[in-house]
């Protein structure tokens, strides 16, 4: 989910056949000042999407969801909304860049991709979804990016089957992830917070 967007958590996140994420145009964004945090809406009129989710990523929200009563989806642990600094720094930054570095944190974290951006994240699923040979269209759908009203006029539908041979391209770009990640370590627990919650247990 691109930063700035947000999502309510709901007793049922995910329809059974296609799951799906909605921006909504109205509410769909987080936007912050320097004194305040406001739902309104996204970046542009095509940032304003449904997006559908594959099987690896619905498992994950729906664990995700399990761990909070929260009305939205993504927050801190008293159910607030993050600001995008917080975010940055205690979440995005020790997970791309590890936190070796980092005087006794509860978790040691390795480095992934050091220096990626969130915005980052995005360039690279647009590159998954060329390597894959996605049409334009759905890319362009997908990512909210706007295309030539010519283009929407005759391209306007994406065929379910060009939809799921997207979503396959991502679970097998996951499963494969997580085999790589499995041969070397990304995360290790600090001995000493260890030692202290076998104490406390």
């Amino acid at each position: 989910m691109p930063m700035g967007r947000t999502g309510r958590a709901a007793p049922h996140p995910c329809p059974p056949r296609r799951p799906l994420l909605v921006i909504d145009g109205e509410i769909g964004a987080l936007h912050e000042s320097s004194h305040r945090r406001w739902l309104g809406p996204p970046k542009t009129a095509s940032s304003a999407r449904t997006v559908s989710l594959p099987p690896f990523l619905v498992a994950l929200l729906r664990t995700h969801l399990q761990r909070h009563t929260h009305e939205f989806v993504f927050t801190t642990a008293s159910g607030t909304w993050l600001w995008r600094s917080t975010f940055n720094r205690r979440i995005l930054r020790p997970a791309i860049d590890g936190n070796l570095h980092a005087p006794e944190p509860a978790v040691h974290t390795y480095p992934i991709v050091p220096g990626l951006t969130f915005h980052g994240l995005r360039h690279s699923h647009k590159t998954w979804l060329i390597a894959d040979g996605t049409p334009e269209i759905a890319q362009a759908r997908r990512l909210g990016h706007h295309l030539d009203n010519r283009i929407i006029e005759t391209y306007s539908h994406i065929a379910p089957e060009v939809e799921q041979r997207l979503l396959n391209a991502l679970e097998r770009r996951w499963r494969k992830a997580v085999t790589t990640t499995n041969t070397r370590p990304i995360a290790i627990l600090n001995a000493k917070s260890l030692g202290t919650e076998r104490a406390s247990a």
